[in-house]
Protein backbone atom coordinates (compact mmCIF):
# COMPACT_ATOMS: atom_id res chain seq x y z
CA UNK A 1 0.00 0.00 0.00
CA UNK A 2 1.19 3.21 -1.02
CA UNK A 3 0.83 6.23 2.22
CA UNK A 4 -0.49 9.49 1.39
CA UNK A 5 1.69 12.87 2.00
CA UNK A 6 2.85 13.08 5.27
CA UNK A 7 1.57 9.07 6.54
CA UNK A 8 4.29 5.71 7.00
CA UNK A 9 3.16 2.70 4.69
CA UNK A 10 1.75 -0.05 6.02
CA UNK A 11 5.41 -1.59 5.72
CA UNK A 12 7.30 0.97 7.15
CA UNK A 13 4.66 1.05 10.02
CA UNK A 14 6.35 -2.48 10.74
CA UNK A 15 9.70 -1.24 10.37
CA UNK A 16 9.43 1.42 13.01
CA UNK A 17 7.45 -0.84 15.27
CA UNK A 18 9.99 -3.40 15.03
CA UNK A 19 13.21 -0.84 15.33
CA UNK A 20 11.59 0.60 18.83
CA UNK A 21 11.07 -3.26 20.03
CA UNK A 22 14.93 -3.97 19.42
CA UNK A 23 15.77 -0.82 20.65
CA UNK A 24 13.92 -1.80 24.16
CA UNK A 25 15.30 -5.49 24.27
CA UNK A 26 18.54 -3.80 23.84
CA UNK A 27 18.03 -1.40 26.65
CA UNK A 28 16.12 -2.45 29.31
CA UNK A 29 18.28 -5.61 30.44
CA UNK A 30 21.04 -3.44 31.47
CA UNK A 31 19.41 0.36 31.80
CA UNK A 32 20.93 2.15 34.95
CA UNK A 33 23.51 -0.46 35.36
CA UNK A 34 27.11 -0.11 36.60
CA UNK A 35 26.78 3.00 38.26
CA UNK A 36 29.13 5.07 40.11
CA UNK A 37 28.43 3.48 43.75
CA UNK A 38 28.30 6.21 45.61
CA UNK A 39 28.13 6.04 49.85
CA UNK A 40 26.06 9.65 50.62
CA UNK A 41 24.68 8.89 53.92
CA UNK A 42 21.83 10.60 54.47
CA UNK A 43 19.38 10.85 51.51
CA UNK A 44 16.94 13.83 51.97
CA UNK A 45 14.26 14.07 49.43
CA UNK A 46 13.37 17.39 48.11
CA UNK A 47 11.78 19.44 45.71
CA UNK A 48 10.06 18.50 42.55
CA UNK A 49 11.93 15.71 42.52
CA UNK A 50 11.86 14.82 46.25
CA UNK A 51 8.36 12.58 45.32
CA UNK A 52 9.89 10.36 42.56
CA UNK A 53 13.02 9.66 45.18
CA UNK A 54 10.44 8.42 47.90
CA UNK A 55 8.76 5.80 45.73
CA UNK A 56 12.22 4.44 44.07
CA UNK A 57 12.86 4.00 48.13
CA UNK A 58 15.58 6.77 48.12
CA UNK A 59 17.86 4.78 46.28
CA UNK A 60 19.10 3.44 42.92
CA UNK A 61 16.35 1.12 42.04
CA UNK A 62 16.30 -0.55 38.83
CA UNK A 63 12.31 -1.33 39.17
CA UNK A 64 11.59 2.11 38.70
CA UNK A 65 14.41 3.10 35.75
CA UNK A 66 13.29 -0.49 33.93
CA UNK A 67 9.87 -0.69 34.46
CA UNK A 68 8.62 1.78 32.25
CA UNK A 69 10.82 0.50 29.17
CA UNK A 70 8.68 -2.53 29.81
CA UNK A 71 5.45 -0.89 29.80
CA UNK A 72 6.66 0.55 26.35
CA UNK A 73 7.26 -2.47 25.03
CA UNK A 74 3.54 -3.38 26.40
CA UNK A 75 2.42 -0.73 24.42
CA UNK A 76 4.32 -1.38 21.39
CA UNK A 77 2.89 -5.24 21.27
CA UNK A 78 -0.51 -3.79 21.46
CA UNK A 79 -0.04 -1.14 18.61
CA UNK A 80 1.73 -3.95 16.56
CA UNK A 81 -1.51 -6.39 17.09
CA UNK A 82 -4.04 -3.05 16.01
CA UNK A 83 -1.87 -2.24 12.66
CA UNK A 84 -3.74 -4.74 10.70
CA UNK A 85 -6.97 -2.44 11.35
CA UNK A 86 -5.64 0.97 10.81
CA UNK A 87 -5.03 3.03 8.65
CA UNK A 88 -1.89 4.07 7.49
CA UNK A 89 -0.29 6.24 10.60
CA UNK A 90 0.49 9.85 10.03
CA UNK A 91 3.81 11.51 10.59
CA UNK A 92 2.74 12.68 14.24
CA UNK A 93 1.76 9.21 15.09
CA UNK A 94 4.92 7.60 14.26
CA UNK A 95 6.65 10.29 15.89
CA UNK A 96 4.92 10.19 18.76
CA UNK A 97 5.42 5.95 19.12
CA UNK A 98 9.23 7.06 18.62
CA UNK A 99 9.11 10.10 21.53
CA UNK A 100 7.45 7.63 24.04
CA UNK A 101 10.07 5.02 23.65
CA UNK A 102 12.61 7.51 24.05
CA UNK A 103 10.98 9.16 27.21
CA UNK A 104 10.41 5.64 28.50
CA UNK A 105 13.78 4.44 28.20
CA UNK A 106 16.18 8.21 29.19
CA UNK A 107 13.97 10.15 31.79
CA UNK A 108 13.01 7.84 34.56
CA UNK A 109 16.69 7.15 35.11
CA UNK A 110 17.88 11.12 34.42
CA UNK A 111 14.94 12.07 37.02
CA UNK A 112 15.96 9.29 39.41
CA UNK A 113 19.62 10.33 39.67
CA UNK A 114 18.96 14.28 39.45
CA UNK A 115 16.67 14.13 42.35
CA UNK A 116 18.94 11.37 44.45
CA UNK A 117 21.41 14.28 44.09
CA UNK A 118 19.42 16.96 44.75
CA UNK A 119 18.51 15.62 48.10
CA UNK A 120 22.49 14.85 49.13
CA UNK A 121 25.46 16.90 47.99
CA UNK A 122 26.15 18.12 43.75
CA UNK A 123 29.04 15.54 43.64
CA UNK A 124 26.82 12.36 44.24
CA UNK A 125 24.72 10.56 41.19
CA UNK A 126 26.61 12.48 38.97
CA UNK A 127 29.54 11.97 36.84
CA UNK A 128 32.87 13.90 36.95
CA UNK A 129 32.88 15.60 33.48
CA UNK A 130 29.37 16.62 34.18
CA UNK A 131 30.09 18.19 37.45
CA UNK A 132 33.13 19.88 35.77
CA UNK A 133 31.38 21.14 33.20
CA UNK A 134 28.71 22.39 35.77
CA UNK A 135 31.27 24.49 37.95
CA UNK A 136 32.99 25.32 34.18
CA UNK A 137 29.96 26.87 33.13
CA UNK A 138 29.58 28.85 36.96
CA UNK A 139 32.74 30.07 36.01
CA UNK A 140 32.06 31.87 32.70
CA UNK A 141 29.26 33.34 34.29
CA UNK A 142 31.52 34.45 37.30
CA UNK A 143 33.71 36.56 34.14
CA UNK A 144 36.64 33.55 34.77
CA UNK A 145 38.24 31.06 32.16
CA UNK A 146 37.48 27.06 33.12
CA UNK A 147 40.86 26.56 31.32
CA UNK A 148 43.94 26.18 33.38
CA UNK A 149 41.83 26.39 36.65
CA UNK A 150 42.38 24.22 39.91
CA UNK A 151 39.46 22.64 40.63
CA UNK A 152 40.75 21.09 44.23
CA UNK A 153 38.44 22.51 47.03
CA UNK A 154 35.56 23.56 44.44
CA UNK A 155 33.68 19.93 45.65
CA UNK A 156 35.20 18.09 42.40
CA UNK A 157 37.72 16.16 44.44
CA UNK A 158 35.00 14.86 46.15
CA UNK A 159 33.45 13.16 43.76
CA UNK A 160 36.21 10.34 43.44
CA UNK A 161 36.11 9.51 47.09
CA UNK A 162 32.38 8.21 46.33
CA UNK A 163 31.40 9.13 50.27
CA UNK A 164 31.79 12.86 50.05
CA UNK A 165 35.25 12.89 51.75
CA UNK A 166 38.14 15.35 50.18
CA UNK A 167 40.07 12.49 50.38
CA UNK A 168 44.24 12.30 49.30
CA UNK A 169 43.61 10.33 45.96
CA UNK A 170 40.91 12.48 45.30
CA UNK A 171 42.94 15.91 45.32
CA UNK A 172 45.48 13.61 43.28
CA UNK A 173 43.56 13.11 40.70
CA UNK A 174 44.59 14.71 37.33
CA UNK A 175 41.27 15.74 36.04
CA UNK A 176 40.98 18.73 39.06
CA UNK A 177 43.57 20.57 37.13
CA UNK A 178 42.57 20.74 32.99
CA UNK A 179 39.38 20.83 31.88
CA UNK A 180 39.00 18.79 28.99
CA UNK A 181 35.59 20.17 26.82
CA UNK A 182 35.59 23.12 24.03
CA UNK A 183 34.48 26.43 25.05
CA UNK A 184 30.61 25.61 23.49
CA UNK A 185 29.94 22.99 26.59
CA UNK A 186 31.19 25.66 29.70
CA UNK A 187 29.30 28.07 27.58
CA UNK A 188 26.26 25.85 27.33
CA UNK A 189 26.40 24.74 30.86
CA UNK A 190 26.50 28.64 31.91
CA UNK A 191 23.14 29.37 30.45
CA UNK A 192 21.53 26.06 31.93
CA UNK A 193 23.28 26.93 35.06
CA UNK A 194 20.84 29.98 35.37
CA UNK A 195 17.41 27.83 35.90
CA UNK A 196 16.16 26.77 38.68
CA UNK A 197 17.81 23.81 41.27
CA UNK A 198 17.29 20.67 40.57
CA UNK A 199 16.46 21.64 36.32
CA UNK A 200 20.35 22.79 36.14
CA UNK A 201 21.74 19.65 35.85
CA UNK A 202 23.80 19.41 32.50
CA UNK A 203 21.57 16.38 31.88
CA UNK A 204 18.93 17.66 31.37
CA UNK A 205 20.54 19.72 28.29
CA UNK A 206 21.61 16.13 27.28
CA UNK A 207 18.63 14.85 27.37
CA UNK A 208 16.74 17.24 25.50
CA UNK A 209 19.80 17.01 22.55
CA UNK A 210 18.79 13.26 22.93
CA UNK A 211 15.17 14.24 22.10
CA UNK A 212 16.74 16.14 19.43
CA UNK A 213 18.74 13.18 17.77
CA UNK A 214 15.29 11.60 17.21
CA UNK A 215 13.46 14.71 15.45
CA UNK A 216 16.88 15.85 13.41
CA UNK A 217 16.23 12.81 10.73
CA UNK A 218 13.03 14.89 9.66
CA UNK A 219 15.31 17.40 7.95
CA UNK A 220 16.36 14.64 5.08
CA UNK A 221 14.77 13.67 2.54
CA UNK A 222 13.86 10.42 2.31
CA UNK A 223 11.03 7.83 3.31
CA UNK A 224 9.13 8.99 6.97
CA UNK A 225 9.67 5.77 7.93
CA UNK A 226 13.29 4.95 7.52
CA UNK A 227 14.12 8.60 9.23
CA UNK A 228 11.83 8.48 12.04
CA UNK A 229 13.64 4.88 12.65
CA UNK A 230 17.10 5.95 12.19
CA UNK A 231 16.20 9.02 14.51
CA UNK A 232 14.71 6.40 16.86
CA UNK A 233 18.15 4.54 16.90
CA UNK A 234 20.50 7.47 17.76
CA UNK A 235 18.66 9.05 20.29
CA UNK A 236 18.10 5.37 22.21
CA UNK A 237 20.62 3.04 21.41
CA UNK A 238 22.07 1.95 24.29
CA UNK A 239 25.30 4.15 24.23
CA UNK A 240 23.22 7.85 24.06
CA UNK A 241 20.53 6.05 26.59
CA UNK A 242 23.15 5.81 28.97
CA UNK A 243 25.09 9.09 28.41
CA UNK A 244 21.80 10.83 29.82
CA UNK A 245 21.50 9.41 33.35
CA UNK A 246 25.42 8.40 33.12
CA UNK A 247 26.54 12.23 32.31
CA UNK A 248 28.21 11.83 28.80
CA UNK A 249 27.77 15.07 27.38
CA UNK A 250 27.89 14.00 23.50
CA UNK A 251 24.43 14.52 22.63
CA UNK A 252 24.36 18.26 21.72
CA UNK A 253 27.49 18.14 19.32
CA UNK A 254 26.12 14.90 17.84
CA UNK A 255 22.84 16.84 17.13
CA UNK A 256 24.52 20.08 15.73
CA UNK A 257 26.52 17.55 13.17
CA UNK A 258 23.56 15.54 12.28
CA UNK A 259 21.44 19.03 11.52
CA UNK A 260 24.71 20.12 9.25
CA UNK A 261 24.30 17.09 7.61
CA UNK A 262 21.03 17.72 6.70
CA UNK A 263 21.21 21.66 6.36
CA UNK A 264 24.24 20.69 3.46
CA UNK A 265 21.39 18.39 1.56
CA UNK A 266 19.34 20.74 2.28
CA UNK A 267 20.97 23.63 0.61
CA UNK A 268 20.89 25.77 3.50
CA UNK A 269 24.25 26.42 3.63
CA UNK A 270 24.68 29.23 6.02
CA UNK A 271 22.52 27.79 8.68
CA UNK A 272 24.59 24.55 7.80
CA UNK A 273 28.22 26.57 8.42
CA UNK A 274 26.67 27.46 11.62
CA UNK A 275 25.21 24.01 13.20
CA UNK A 276 28.75 22.97 12.10
CA UNK A 277 30.54 25.49 13.87
CA UNK A 278 28.48 24.58 17.11
CA UNK A 279 29.38 21.21 16.87
CA UNK A 280 32.87 21.63 16.84
CA UNK A 281 32.67 23.95 19.49
CA UNK A 282 30.96 21.78 21.87
CA UNK A 283 33.36 18.68 20.86
CA UNK A 284 36.33 18.50 18.78
CA UNK A 285 35.71 14.73 17.65
CA UNK A 286 33.15 17.25 15.10
CA UNK A 287 35.99 18.49 13.52
CA UNK A 288 36.88 14.84 11.82
CA UNK A 289 33.28 15.87 9.57
CA UNK A 290 34.71 19.20 8.35
CA UNK A 291 36.20 17.82 4.96
CA UNK A 292 33.77 15.32 4.15
CA UNK A 293 31.10 17.92 4.74
CA UNK A 294 32.83 20.32 2.24
CA UNK A 295 32.96 18.17 -0.23
CA UNK A 296 29.22 16.90 0.09
CA UNK A 297 28.37 20.35 0.15
CA UNK A 298 30.59 20.81 -3.08
CA UNK A 299 28.25 18.14 -4.75
CA UNK A 300 25.07 20.04 -3.44
CA UNK A 301 26.07 23.80 -4.69
CA UNK A 302 28.49 26.22 -6.22
CA UNK A 303 31.06 27.45 -4.50
CA UNK A 304 29.67 30.52 -3.78
CA UNK A 305 27.22 29.05 -1.72
CA UNK A 306 30.14 26.64 0.03
CA UNK A 307 31.89 29.97 0.44
CA UNK A 308 28.97 31.20 2.40
CA UNK A 309 28.78 28.38 4.46
CA UNK A 310 32.14 27.98 5.28
CA UNK A 311 32.38 32.07 6.19
CA UNK A 312 28.81 31.02 8.58
CA UNK A 313 30.97 28.18 9.84
CA UNK A 314 34.31 30.29 10.71
CA UNK A 315 32.45 32.72 12.19
CA UNK A 316 30.68 30.56 14.56
CA UNK A 317 33.87 28.69 15.77
CA UNK A 318 35.27 31.95 16.51
CA UNK A 319 32.72 33.51 18.33
CA UNK A 320 32.63 30.70 20.72
CA UNK A 321 36.29 30.51 20.78
CA UNK A 322 37.91 33.42 20.62
CA UNK A 323 37.15 34.70 24.10
CA UNK A 324 38.69 31.42 25.83
CA UNK A 325 41.73 31.91 23.76
CA UNK A 326 42.10 35.33 24.29
CA UNK A 327 41.89 34.99 27.76
CA UNK A 328 44.61 32.15 27.97
CA UNK A 329 45.58 30.24 24.62
CA UNK A 330 48.32 28.41 26.59
CA UNK A 331 45.83 27.09 28.95
CA UNK A 332 42.82 26.29 26.11
CA UNK A 333 45.48 24.10 24.32
CA UNK A 334 46.82 22.44 27.39
CA UNK A 335 43.44 21.34 28.33
CA UNK A 336 41.88 20.44 25.45
CA UNK A 337 44.76 18.88 23.22
CA UNK A 338 47.61 17.98 25.45
CA UNK A 339 45.82 16.69 28.10
CA UNK A 340 44.06 14.12 26.01
CA UNK A 341 46.77 13.21 23.90
CA UNK A 342 49.73 12.94 26.14
CA UNK A 343 48.73 14.03 30.10
CA UNK A 344 46.07 11.69 30.80
CA UNK A 345 46.28 7.98 31.82
CA UNK A 346 45.79 5.50 28.66
CA UNK A 347 42.27 3.80 28.72
CA UNK A 348 39.89 1.71 26.94
CA UNK A 349 40.15 -1.04 24.29
CA UNK A 350 41.76 0.66 21.58
CA UNK A 351 45.76 0.71 20.38
CA UNK A 352 47.27 2.42 23.06
CA UNK A 353 46.20 0.06 25.81
CA UNK A 354 46.47 -3.41 23.07
CA UNK A 355 50.70 -1.54 23.32
CA UNK A 356 50.46 -1.18 26.90
CA UNK A 357 49.42 -4.85 27.54
CA UNK A 358 51.92 -6.32 24.92
CA UNK A 359 54.55 -4.45 27.30
CA UNK A 360 55.43 -2.06 23.78
CA UNK A 361 54.27 0.66 26.41
CA UNK A 362 55.77 0.50 29.56
CA UNK A 363 53.63 2.90 31.87
CA UNK A 364 49.23 4.19 31.57
CA UNK A 365 51.06 7.39 31.58
CA UNK A 366 54.03 7.13 30.06
CA UNK A 367 54.52 8.47 26.48
CA UNK A 368 52.37 7.37 23.34
CA UNK A 369 53.36 8.48 20.06
CA UNK A 370 49.82 9.54 18.92
CA UNK A 371 50.72 12.61 17.18
CA UNK A 372 52.70 10.20 14.93
CA UNK A 373 50.34 7.82 14.48
CA UNK A 374 47.60 10.58 13.33
CA UNK A 375 50.04 11.68 11.02
CA UNK A 376 51.30 8.39 9.33
CA UNK A 377 48.08 6.37 9.99
CA UNK A 378 45.06 8.39 10.11
CA UNK A 379 46.04 11.18 8.18
CA UNK A 380 46.55 9.40 4.57
CA UNK A 381 43.85 6.85 5.58
CA UNK A 382 41.41 9.98 5.98
CA UNK A 383 42.86 11.34 2.71
CA UNK A 384 41.96 8.39 0.98
CA UNK A 385 38.90 8.22 1.84
CA UNK A 386 38.11 11.82 0.96
CA UNK A 387 39.64 10.40 -2.47
CA UNK A 388 37.25 7.89 -2.75
CA UNK A 389 34.18 10.14 -2.16
CA UNK A 390 35.26 12.76 -4.53
CA UNK A 391 35.02 9.83 -7.29
CA UNK A 392 31.83 8.36 -6.27
CA UNK A 393 28.45 9.36 -7.28
CA UNK A 394 26.60 8.26 -4.35
CA UNK A 395 26.81 11.37 -1.57
CA UNK A 396 26.13 8.55 0.90
CA UNK A 397 29.74 8.05 0.79
CA UNK A 398 30.97 11.24 2.81
CA UNK A 399 29.08 10.36 5.42
CA UNK A 400 30.41 6.86 5.66
CA UNK A 401 34.10 8.36 5.25
CA UNK A 402 33.26 9.88 8.50
CA UNK A 403 32.49 6.73 10.05
CA UNK A 404 35.57 5.51 9.32
CA UNK A 405 38.07 8.12 9.83
CA UNK A 406 36.41 9.41 13.41
CA UNK A 407 36.61 5.52 14.56
CA UNK A 408 39.89 4.75 13.39
CA UNK A 409 41.24 8.88 14.80
CA UNK A 410 39.42 6.98 18.44
CA UNK A 411 41.51 3.57 18.39
CA UNK A 412 44.39 4.99 17.97
CA UNK A 413 43.88 7.84 20.17
CA UNK A 414 45.63 7.61 23.99
CA UNK A 415 41.74 7.63 25.35
CA UNK A 416 39.30 5.52 24.04
CA UNK A 417 35.66 5.14 25.93
CA UNK A 418 33.42 3.12 25.08
CA UNK A 419 31.10 5.93 25.20
CA UNK A 420 33.24 7.55 22.37
CA UNK A 421 31.78 4.78 19.64
CA UNK A 422 28.17 6.76 19.32
CA UNK A 423 30.06 8.40 17.14
CA UNK A 424 31.12 6.42 14.58
CA UNK A 425 27.65 5.06 15.28
CA UNK A 426 26.29 8.27 14.13
CA UNK A 427 28.13 8.37 10.96
CA UNK A 428 26.56 5.00 10.16
CA UNK A 429 23.16 6.27 10.80
CA UNK A 430 23.91 9.43 8.77
CA UNK A 431 25.23 6.89 5.92
CA UNK A 432 21.80 5.34 5.57
CA UNK A 433 19.64 8.60 5.91
CA UNK A 434 21.69 10.19 2.96
CA UNK A 435 21.31 6.82 1.07
CA UNK A 436 17.54 6.49 1.89
CA UNK A 437 17.24 9.71 0.80
CA UNK A 438 18.81 9.33 -2.68
CA UNK A 439 17.10 9.15 -5.83
CA UNK A 440 18.07 6.19 -7.79
CA UNK A 441 19.88 7.82 -10.62
CA UNK A 442 22.30 8.96 -7.97
CA UNK A 443 23.46 5.65 -6.54
CA UNK A 444 26.33 3.90 -8.12
CA UNK A 445 25.42 1.90 -10.95
CA UNK A 446 22.76 3.33 -11.82
CA UNK A 447 21.17 6.36 -14.58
Amino acid sequence: MTPSAGRLSRQGTWLLLGTLGLLIAANVPQLGSDPWLFRPGEVDPRGILGPLVRAAGEHWDYGFIRTPGVVAGLGLAVLAALVPRLPPWRAAAGVGAALAVVAALTLPAVLLQTGLRDATAPWFFTNDSTYQIELGGELVLDADTPYGHDYTGSGLERFYSLDGSASETGNRQVALRHFAYFPGTPLTAAVWRLLPRPLDDYRFLVLLATVGLLLAPLLFPGRLEVRIAVGALLAANPLSVRAVWFGTADAPSLLALVLAFGLVLRSRWAAAGVALGAAVALKQFALVALPFLALLALRRGARPALARGGAAFGATLAAVVLPFLIASPSALWADTVRYGASTYRIVGYGLAHLLLEAGAIDDAFGPYPFAWLALLVWAPATGWLLWRQARSPALWTGALGFTVSIFLLLFIGRVFQTSYLVWPLAGIALSALIAAGERPAERPGET
